[in-house]
């Protein structure tokens, strides 16, 4: 029997984002938004990594797994560590967190490089998800994304571990999803198409990865 599955958007992304992906999902699914991550935040609110897992923590009703995009991967990976139990497998797809990466410069420019070939794709989609998070939480979202060092934290995450990048994604390297694999003992996959955003552009195969992760036994 497999494990259902959670499926957290990436920065500033909604339940739309999922869309290619869920069509081929045969295991029951949920997506949960976060601050910053589909919902706007309050001025207030802690938007790090480990604040928004003990939020999500409270949302997982069963044993699922954890299915991430780009920033929201450091989410899931901070809830496995703090409540194992609530965590069958994780997917990690084109995920951030790369500490090597730190400077906005640099990040920017991956992000224009990674985004050049889906763009025309996906503008319309994504447009007016970024405004319902609004830019407010976004940019203080990402800021706590970019103080998060997802490497010390996935090497002591003890259930199996998924991790997709699309072949032309400069955000999310090989270099860096193997480096991942390495620490967390897990598996790293590169599509043969895509960038950034393969939830959305590789939505068959996405879907079977995750479905493989919840038939684990």
């Amino acid at each position: 029997m497999s494990a259902p599955v959670i499926l957290v958007p990436g920065l500033g992304l909604g339940p739309e984002s999922y869309a290619r992906t869920v069509e081929h999902l045969i295991t029951p699914y949920h997506v949960v938004t976060l601050p910053g991550y589909g919902e706007p935040a309050g001025s207030r609110e802690d938007l790090h990594p480990k604040a928004l897992a003990v939020a999500l923590a409270d949302k997982v009703r069963e044993k699922s797994v954890l299915v991430g995009h780009s920033a929201s991967c450091q989410i899931i990976v901070e809830t496995a560590v703090r409540y194992p139990e609530l965590v069958h497998a994780l997917v990690l797809v084109a995920p951030a967190g790369d500490a090597t990466m730190s400077s906005w410069v640099d990040r920017a420019v991956r992000l224009v490089g990674s985004a050049i070939p889906d763009v025309p794709k996906l503008i319309r989609s994504v447009t007016p998800q970024y405004a319902r998070t609004g830019l407010p939480a976004m940019a203080r979202a990402g800021e706590a994304s970019r103080q998060h060092d997802l490497a010390e934290v996935i090497s002591r995450v003890r259930q199996p571990v998924v991790i997709i990048r699309g072949k032309h994604d400069l955000m999310s390297t090989a270099e860096w999803v193997e480096r991942l694999a390495t620490l967390s003992h897990g598996e790293a996959r590169t599509l043969e198409t895509g960038s950034h955003v393969p939830i959305a552009t590789n939505g068959p195969e996405v879907a079977a990865l995750i479905e493989r992760a919840a038939s684990l036994p």
